[in-house]
Parts: C-alpha cells; sequence; structure tokens
C-alpha cells in the first residue's frame, strides 16, 4: 500500500530475527525506499571515502584502535589519519546519508541508529525485531552455514559489537523496549504476520 504521507520506519533487530525480510516487506507495503546496506554507498559518497571502508567497519565500534596497529599500506587510498578521519568521522558521514535520504521521501532504515539520527522528525517510527534464541540460531546456521556452537558465537559477537556500537552513539540501550515505539518478537507468528502487526500500528500511529 503506498501512501502519499511521509513516513520514515527504523528498524532494529537482533541477529537471525529475520528484521532485514521484515523492513523489506514494509519498504514494499508503504512505496517506501528501503536502506541497509544501500546506506554505505550513500555515505561513502557523502564523504569521497571507498565504499569498502565503510563496510568493513559497519555498527562497530572502537575501529580505529585496530587500524593504529596496522601497516598503512593495509588501509589503501585513504590517508585517514593525515585527513583527520575520525571514528565520529564515519558516523557523521552515515547520519548525513540518513538525513538526506529521508529528506527526499519515505524510507525504511535498518539499523545503523537511525532512530536517534532522525529523533527531532514527526514522521519517524522506530521497531525492535526479536527472535527465540533457537529461532536465530537456526537462520544463521542456514544463511552462514555454521553448526549450533559455531552459530551461537557468531551470534553473541556480532550483536556485542552492534549493542556496543547503537549504545555508544545514541546514549539508549540497544533492544531495551523504552528505545523504540514498538517491540516484537518474530519468532512467535512467523515473519510475514509479523510484518503486517507492525504495518498495522504504523497505520494506526499515522492515521493511514
Amino acid at each position: 500500500m503506498e501512501t502519499n504521507k511521509h513516513i520514515i520506519i527504523c528498524v532494529g533487530r537482533q541477529l537471525g530475527s529475520g528484521g532485514h525480510d521484515i523492513a523489506r516487506m514494509l519498504a514494499l507495503d508503504f512505496g517506501a525506499k528501503y536502506y541497509d546496506h544501500e546506506l554505505l554507498d550513500l555515505a561513502a559518497k557523502e564523504s569521497g571515502y571507498s565504499e569498502k571502508f565503510f563496510e568493513k567497519h559497519d555498527e562497530r565500534r572502537g575501529i580505529f584502535r585496530s587500524l593504529f596497529h596496522m601497516h598503512s599500506a593495509a588501509v589503501p587510498d585513504e590517508n585517514l589519519y593525515l585527513n583527520g578521519f575520525s571514528q565520529d568521522s564515519l558516523f557523521k558521514f552515515q547520519s548525513d546519508a540518513i538525513l538526506k535520504a529521508a529528506d527526499e521521501g519515505s524510507c525504511v532504515f535498518v539499523g545503523r541508529c537511525a532512530d536517534y539520527v532522525l529523533r527531532e522528525r514527526k514522521d519517524v517510527v522506530s521497531v525492535f525485531i526479536s527472535a527465540s534464541k533457537r529461532f536465530r540460531i537456526d537462520q544463521i546456521m542456514a544463511k552462514q552455514h555454521l553448526d549450533v556452537p559455531a552459530a551461537n558465537k557468531f551470534i553473541k559477537q556480532h550483536e556485542s559489537q552492534r549493542a556496543s556500537y547503537y549504545n555508544y552513539y545514541t546514549g539508549k540501550k540497544w533492544g531495551a523496549a523504552e528505545s523504540y515505539d514498538l517491540c516484537i518478537d518474530a519468532s512467535v507468528l512467523g515473519l510475514q504476520a509479523t510484518e503486517k502487526i507492525i504495518a498495522g500500528f504504523i497505520r494506526k500511529r499515522f492515521e493511514l
């Protein structure tokens, strides 16, 4: 269902919860542009740095500490420190890309603190999608071709990075109910039914 109303949907998600798929369904449902890794391309264009650099350090904190221990040749094309590049610069370039995309039309943003970046806007709704541990492990096993212990380790490592990034830049707690307008467990009813519930909430919120 496309709408003439300008709507911004920010989707936070646990790893393996199906958040990406639900976000895509929401974008189709509301005739909105979908931004996940696409934001990295926009941020790269805004900054002049390579998209590969943004992708490598996506939703991570502490990246520059590790780069100090790398030989300069390991970071091709970018004299990061000579040009005054910092971790906060990385976040700012990405935030500028989010703000620009939001100004251009209805959007669905996945992660990257978009809910915080757009906090002053009245047309924004923030959603957090969780799922049971078993559901998430099964998803990661299938997508990453891992066994149960490896999938569990993968989830813990990547979610720790994601939470640290969100908490640091927003001052809120990643995944906590008070940080979002709606939190929902996608493993209870499945991805399609979960999307319909979220879409209904959004229509009610914006009187569509």
